[in-house]
């Protein structure tokens, strides 16, 4: 029997606002333990919410970004549970009226998937065990009360690797909108995996297994990964799957159980009494759409058309709207666009991931300048590659580098005909193995001169008078 998973994510955005949902306290993260509380978030008698305005700007501008339907009226609702992390023992959230339904997210090869809805929720606190050479629990209740937009897909998502990658558009997304810093070390992007087999092309779901609080991409495809081979190994063996909620132990990559899976009734919704109703207004809708971005995909396309430039420097370069922009500061100094994302993408980026410096270090101008020196034949690759970490390093410009290091590109044909003269007298045997159709011969002969000179031998150069001598040789040698 043939088995397919069906994999659909409830993703949980923690939005970028100055203060909680409901209350005045800070949303900074990395204070001290129960800093950031108080009556409201700590759920003490007598403590009103009043909503966070700016929650609601953020969720419209997601859902525009999306294709939602936004809806004027919604409400928010009790959900019951108890935690040590929910001082109040229930969360706010919305349940039968959300603010937002329906929705795409698009993935490579032109895959959609589908959203239920997003609704506006808040975060819990944070439960931390085993933290103290006591071995007991704390909790620290400064996440309490963020505000989270919570995307619920449909349960069209077929394997692990597009549950990453939708998490990933979906990072890209939010961080484009400047809504949420989309960062999953610190818990501001995390889902619950729901998975379940069923036979191949069976119209039926399978029963349902729910992995909780994945914070990585890597952990998404690991956790997914994991639980296939475990349900599959289990209904091929005869047995039946348990709904229940399991947790993902990175260290070992496997999943293991914390609970049975709660149905929507037991959570014992209700509408929230101290909250009224969410009324968005048309006007309201139109001053945010006034300040939605180009996103990601627009951007691609455009950069990919307007620049001339390769699908994949395309997706690099958009990958996050601040290098999208350092790119097109780089484009207005320089000339030669295609080279100048050429160069972004692999020199430039990999030093800032080899060392965690940042991009904008180094000027747009100077990025710009480089391009131009190559375009010009002052300078070759080599030198530009060499170029680059002595950017960082100097925070100098490009023209002052290479004329203290001494790397200006050698372009003077009578100096580099001397060059490949005395390194065509010291070998040989390779020339004649040019001479006996052994072409590839050429390429040995460039990697001496370029020895020779140190990489600053105009490389266009080289190849033309090696060619011109190799040929007069060989015609020597015919006649």
């Amino acid at each position: 029997m043939q088995l397919e998973a069906v994999i659909g994510l409830e993703t949980h955005i923690e939005l970028s606002t100055k203060s909680k949902m409901f209350c005045s306290c800070s949303t900074d993260f990395g204070a001290k333990p129960n800093h950031h509380t108080c009556p409201v978030c700590l759920a003490l008698p007598g403590a009103l919410p009043v909503m966070n305005k700016q929650t609601v700007e953020y969720g419209i501008k997601l859902a525009l970004a999306l294709g939602c339907s936004i809806h004027s009226v919604s409400r928010f609702d009790r959900k019951q549970y108890f935690y040590p992390d929910l001082p109040k023992g229930y969360q706010i959230s919305q349940y039968e009226y959300p603010a937002f339904t329906g929705g795409t997210v698009m993935l490579s090869g032109d895959r959609k998937i589908n959203l239920t809805r997003i609704h506006i929720e808040e975060d819990a606190g944070k439960n931390i065990h085993g933290a103290g050479a006591d071995n007991h629990s704390y909790v620290d209740l400064n996440r309490a009360g963020v505000p989270l937009l919570e995307m619920v897909t449909e349960p069209e998502i077929r394997t692990p690797e597009e549950a990453s990658e939708f998490l990933r558009r979906i990072r890209q997304i939010v961080r484009y909108l400047r809504i949420s810093d989309g960062n999953m070390e610190q818990g501001s992007l995390r889902c619950d995996a729901n998975i379940s087999l069923r036979p191949k092309s069976s119209g039926k779901l399978g029963k349902k297994v729910e992995i909780k609080n994945i914070n990585s991409f890597k952990h998404v495809e690991k956790a997914l990964k994991f639980e296939i081979k475990r349900q599959r190994d289990l209904i091929l063996g005869g047995g039946t799957i348990t709904q229940e909620t399991r947790l993902f132990n990175a260290h070992e990559s496997v999943t293991y159980a914390m609970r049975s899976k709660e149905d929507s009734f037991e959570y014992r919704y209700f509408p929230e009494p101290d909250l009224p109703l969410l009324n968005i207004a048309e006007e309201w809708i139109r001053k945010v759409s006034e300040t939605i971005p180009e996103l990601p995909d627009e951007k691609r396309r455009r950069f990919a058309e307007q620049y001339g430039i390769t699908d994949y420097d395309a997706g690099v370069l958009t990958d996050l709207s601040e290098l999208a922009d350092y790119y097109e500061a780089c484009c207005k100094k320089g000339r030669n666009s295609a080279q100048i994302a050429h160069l972004i993408s692999t020199e430039l980026l990999a030093i800032t991931k080899k060392t965690g410096m940042e991009f904008s270090a180094v000027k747009p101008e100077y990025v710009a300048r480089i391009s131009d020196l190559i375009d010009e034949n002052l300078i070759s690759i080599k030198i530009a590659k060499q170029l680059f970490p002595l950017l960082f390093e100097t925070r100098d410009d490009p023209d002052n580098i290479i004329k203290t290091k001494g790397l200006i590109q050698i372009s003077d044909s009578s100096e580099i005909e001397k060059i490949i003269e005395s390194i065509l007298e010291g070998n040989k045997g390779n020339v004649e193995k040019f001479k006996a159709g052994k072409t590839k011969i050429l390429g040995f002969f460039v990697g001496q001169v370029m020895k020779e000179t140190k990489g600053k031998a105009n490389p266009k150069l080289v190849n033309r008078i090696l060619i011109e001598k190799l040929s007069a040789v060989s015609d020597e040698f015919d006649g």
